[in-house]
């Protein structure tokens, strides 16, 4: 037996480790403070602690002050486990989660674990213990079996994703860029398939805009004293598809859905009575671009857009900026690539394939410091849901996927 067989099958008997797991990181309540919580110390001490237990003493911390929280800063917590390689694969989880929201529309306590058969619910156990779990899995088996990897193994434990990792992988990567490489591998078990068959490797442009209309405000029953901002924000909201949709008419199939999207989205309330005409009407946009539509190009679109409808409807038309992410991509011939789809192939018998999302990862972190990442799992998507759940048997899977990558040049 190989020294890789051997890791999978002591992978594959870890069954109620995971769910020994799961119960214990749901229990902690890692909400940031953005979503009403005191961030996640308990969890992250919680892996700690698991991670000394099997004899893993490479650990770092790496926290970001916040003095929102009781603790007054975010833990990030780094572990590594060394290999015949100096090269890396490290792995990325975040330990916070989003709230339950309708506690009604949970079949059971968000916050406690419930098992049916093969599935675990609760909030968080897909989004993203399962990773956290797969990772966990991995350190305790190679400590275990006394196997050393070809490759060295990086565990990294992330606050923040949620609300936009400011003081997670964004803090991490400030506070001590030397620590990752570029001939490393690098994957981020926060997305994926069904099926395992997706690897994403590419993501569109974000961009977040307000729009402020800026009428005159008057009674009601005179409208033609006032000038109706709701009127002319809704007029805006309609040409701006129109236009945008056709300047902007580009196709990639590598994205689900192959082009660039224009979203009206947010409305912030106006007035708060019914025979009032609104002075003011505030809306949003959510815009996720293809590689070869800018930021730039798309804002002067809007301001074209603008202009027509103030000259139209007497208004004054101002936007900005909320959020901005460039579009981000890794090499589909990337060793870390070729390196997932064997493992996959190996463990879960299917071929994946390279896809571009339109939701922002923290993968594009890494990608915007030339560091080539990879978005993969084996996940049924239902985060941030009520009912989230998690696959007991792909937790144990996805770590024989990351542990073939490891020994991939071993046996």
């Amino acid at each position: 037996m190989t020294r890789l067989e051997m890791l999978l099958r002591g992978l594959a008997q870890r069954e109620d480790r995971v769910v020994a797991l799961q119960t214990a990181l749901t229990a902690c309540r890692a909400l940031g403070p953005d979503n009403g919580g005191q961030g996640e110390m308990e969890k992250t001490c919680f892996i700690e602690a698991c991670l000394r237990a099997c004899g893993v003493s490479d650990l770092v911390r790496l926290d970001a002050p916040d003095p929102r929280v009781d603790s007054g800063v975010r833990p990030n917590l780094i572990a590594r486990l060394s290999g015949s390689n100096s090269r890396t694969l490290w792995l990325f989880a975040h330990t916070d989660v989003v709230p339950p929201g309708d506690i009604n529309a949970w079949s059971s306590d968000p916050w406690t674990v419930y098992r049916t058969g093969d599935v675990l619910y609760g909030r968080g156990v897909e989004d993203n213990q399962q990773a956290i779990v797969s990772m966990l899995l991995l350190a305790e088996e190679l400590s275990a079996s006394g196997i050393s990897p070809a490759l060295s193994l990086g565990l990294v434990f992330m606050a923040d994703e949620e609300t936009g990792s400011a003081y997670g992988l964004r803090h991490i990567l400030a506070a001590s860029p030397a620590m990752f490489h570029a001939d490393d591998y690098y994957i981020v078990p926060d997305g994926g398939s069904p099926r395992g068959d997706s690897i994403e490797l590419a993501e569109k442009g974000v961009l977040w805009v307000k729009v402020v209309v800026k009428g005159a405000q008057c009674h009601a029953s005179t409208p033609q004293k006032g000038r109706n901002a709701f009127v002319a924000a809704s007029a805006m909201v309609l040409a701006c598809q129109e236009r945008l949709h056709a300047v902007f008419h580009a196709r990639d199939t590598l994205y689900d859905p192959p082009y660039s999207t224009f979203v009206p989205s947010k409305h912030e309330a106006n007035v708060p009575n019914i025979n009032t005409v609104p002075g003011e009407d505030i809306f949003y946009m959510d815009c996720r671009l293809l590689p070869q539509v800018t930021v730039d190009a798309v804002l002067a679109e809007l301001r074209v857009v603008a202009t027509d409808i103030e000259q139209q409807y007497g208004m004054h038309i101002e936007t900005s900026i909320v959020q901005r992410q460039d579009a981000t991509s890794s090499p589909r011939s990337h060793p870390v690539v070729m390196a997932l789809q064997a493992a996959v192939a190996h463990v879960y018998a299917v071929e994946a394939r390279p896809i571009g999302i339109g939701v922002a990862t923290v993968a594009a972190f890494l990608r915007e410091r030339d560091l080539p990442a990879a978005v993969w799992s084996c996940i049924d998507n239902s985060c941030h849901a009520p009912n989230e759940h998690a696959s007991i048997t792909s937790t144990i899977r996805d770590a024989q996927v990351f542990a073939h990558i490891l020994m991939q040049a071993h046996d």
